[in-house]
């Protein structure tokens, strides 16, 4: 039974507990995840990583408010921080709508600095706040950051490292390293990382050579250059964590990250000393929950845990439901791999979220996982393309955002043929504004030489992959984090033509034009309206670039009523698309109303709920076609 939880209201109640009952906490902190996991899916087996490394920060620093600086990345393993700092009472809320958040929030608690759903970002920003500290006066705050080893390999990580190591910043900069990213880490980094791991002989190696060198006297010039020369070969031959402070760090570890009152200790002793430092901390993804710690990538956001033993141990998990559009992707991208040889696959640590595991094992000459890295990951499907592959970069739309660049320089600007599979699109549920895919169709349809569509339904899905994979130049998909929808038609479904809308139905009263698969919704408000008498028809526009400007725009010229539906942005999205393509047509468009996500960032909640209080579910869209008809019939009562 949770007995010390309750009585934690800040950081400084930590203080006062001994060393059992802090090692008691840490069971309490483990089962109290269990018991959200019970409820709801939830971030698990990072979190069981890094409770004592929590504890051993809040103990040793003093991160309230206007205090020392702590920044988590990637945030998903905020919630012990959130259970000791004043929200154990709103904990099982977490990831519910109007509820706690499953990453840090600085609306919740001033514990939290920023909202930290992308990795690799931390280091950047510690190094900016301390850098900002310093200028007004405020040198006293201790800097810190916690960034994991999968997150480590990320460009924007080793341009912040460069940067800290020369200006000499006083950062404590911690590599939390469990050997995992989401999914097994990848690449040069990681083999690095094993390397420091296998030995305990450097830091011990490390102190008695700098005794050494402290008892070597120093006689002039020469004696003194050669001296540095031996200093810096004996350092090279201690080579674990040479990496680091040739680039100005002073490197501790590897320690070990479940040792609290060894983290305390080393912590204490770094927090006196000056300049750049990594501490290297070996921790286990799931410790303390045996199948956890056993399948890290299974239980890093699991299923509802349905039945619990003795000792943690997890009997049973929920049952998954209906096949997403996840699952129809990884299976249209297995079999278009064994239809044609030059078809490759690269994602960025998500082989597991976009459910990739038999494209890697059936074809792992042509399966790239590059790491949380996606810049990377487009510039090398650039240079697939133009060596004659045909790359598909499989990428949640969140993380697509941050190979923006090359996007535009290495593919579009090239018209290279790279295939951008943007997964979660749209709105993502419990994982909040950090992971809501909701920018892709404003920004893809930005770049000239770019084609971007959506399909509407499963239907589409499949062939839309294969005119992606026939076309000649950049192509870009989207699809939500959503089981499957296939509507009913009243004709079979329309082949699949480049730039062509799909018209289900036209409608006398007024259509809906839906890009994505809200096209159901569309369908069941115009279903529920037509019983009330009102005929509204139903687009499937498919693609967004090139608009089909033929079906669309006789829909604006025409009905007295359009509504546009997408799960983007109104701000530079499908319904922007149309108005533009209205307005140069020198159309009257005042006939067409926009709905689509608002022009702020959306909050967590099941999607259904999310889609409800936008606007954007079948009940909303009829409503908003009867107040419109409404208005119009008042209108036309005054012109009378």
């Amino acid at each position: 039974m949770t007995k010390l939880l309750p009585q934690i209201k800040s950081p400084l109640d930590l203080q006062k507990l001994s060393d059992e009952q802090l090692q008691a906490l840490t069971h309490e902190i483990r089962d109290e995840l269990i018991r959200v996991l019970t409820s709801r899916p939830a971030h698990f087996a990072s979190n069981l990583g890094v409770v004592e490394l929590c504890l051993a920060l809040h103990l040793t620093f003093d991160f309230s408010k206007d205090k020392d600086r702590l920044i988590w990345d990637t945030g998903h393993q905020i919630y012990p921080q959130k259970l000791i700092t004043g929200r154990f009472d709103r904990f099982h809320t977490i990831r519910t709508r109007g509820g706690l958040m499953g990453f840090p929030n600085p609306h919740e608690s001033d514990y939290d600095l920023f909202m930290t759903g992308h990795a690799g970002c931390s280091v950047s920003c510690i190094s900016g706040l301390k850098a900002g500290d310093e200028l007004v006066g405020r040198k006293d705050r201790h800097a810190v950051a916690v960034i994991g080893d999968g997150a480590f390999p990320s460009g924007i990580v080793w341009e912040a490292l460069n940067n800290i190591g020369g200006m000499g910043q006083n950062v404590l900069v911690i590599l939390n390293d469990n050997k995992m990213s989401i999914c097994p880490r990848t690449g040069g980094l990681a083999k690095y990382l094993d390397q420091c791991r296998m030995t305990g002989l450097y830091q011990g190696g490390k102190r008695r050579l700098n005794q050494i060198l402290n008892a070597i006297p120093v006689i002039g010039g020469m004696a003194h250059s050669a001296l540095e020369q031996f200093r810096d070969a004996l350092k090279a031959f201690f080579k674990d964590g040479m990496l680091f402070e040739e680039l100005g760090f002073r490197y501790f570890g590897p320690v070990d990250g479940h040792d609290l009152p060894g983290l305390r200790k080393i912590l204490r002793d770094l927090k006196t000393q000056k300049g750049p430092i990594l501490l290297h901390v070996l921790t286990t993804k799931g410790y303390g929950v045996p199948q956890a710690a056993e399948d890290p990538v299974t239980y890093h956001t699991p299923p509802v845990f349905e039945q619990l033993g003795p000792d943690r141990a997890i009997l049973s998990l929920k049952k998954g439901g209906s096949k997403a559009y996840t699952d129809a992707m990884s299976f249209a991208l297995h079999q278009a791999m064994q239809d044609d040889p030059k078809v490759t696959v690269m994602t960025a640590a998500m082989c597991q979220g976009n459910k990739l595991e038999k494209v890697r094992e059936d074809f792992p000459d042509r399966f790239f996982d590059v790491g949380i890295c996606e810049s990377h990951a487009v510039a090398f499907a650039a240079g697939q393309a133009k060596a004659g592959l045909t790359p598909v970069v499989d990428i949640y739309s969140t993380f697509l955002q941050r190979s923006f660049d090359q996007i535009f320089q290495e593919v579009c600007l090239q018209n290279l043929h790279v295939v951008f599979c943007m997964d979660r699109s749209g709105l993502t549920g419990p994982e909040g504004p950090t992971h809501h895919g909701v920018f892709d169709i404003a920004y893809m349809r930005l770049f000239p030489n770019m084609v971007s569509m959506a399909p509407g339904d499963e239907a589409d899905l499949q062939p839309m992959l294969k005119l992606a994979l026939k076309h000649t130049g950049p192509i870009s998909m989207r699809y939500p984090k959503a089981n499957l929808d296939k509507i009913e038609r009243p004709d079979p479904v329309a082949a699949l033509e480049m730039g062509k809308a799909e018209v289900i139905e036209w409608g006398e009263d007024g259509c809906f034009i839906a890009y994505g698969t809200l096209l159901a919704n569309c369908m069941s408000a115009a279903k529920k309206l037509r019983a009330e008498g009102i005929h509204m028809g139903v687009i499937n526009a498919r693609f967004v670039k090139p608009l089909d400007k033929d079906t669309i725009l006789k829909a604006v010229e025409t009905l007295p009523l359009v509504v546009t539906v997408e799960e983007g942005t109104l701000e530079g999205g499908f319904g922007s698309a149309v108005l533009e393509s209205a307005n140069a047509a020198g159309l009257d468009s005042r006939n067409v109303i926009r709905r689509g996500i608002p022009d702020r960032f959306i909050e967590h909640g099941e999607r259904g709920e999310l889609l409800a209080d936008l606007g954007l579910s079948a009940d909303a869209l009829a409503e908003l076609v009867r107040k419109a008809r409404v208005g119009e019939t008042e209108e036309m009562a005054k012109c009378g």
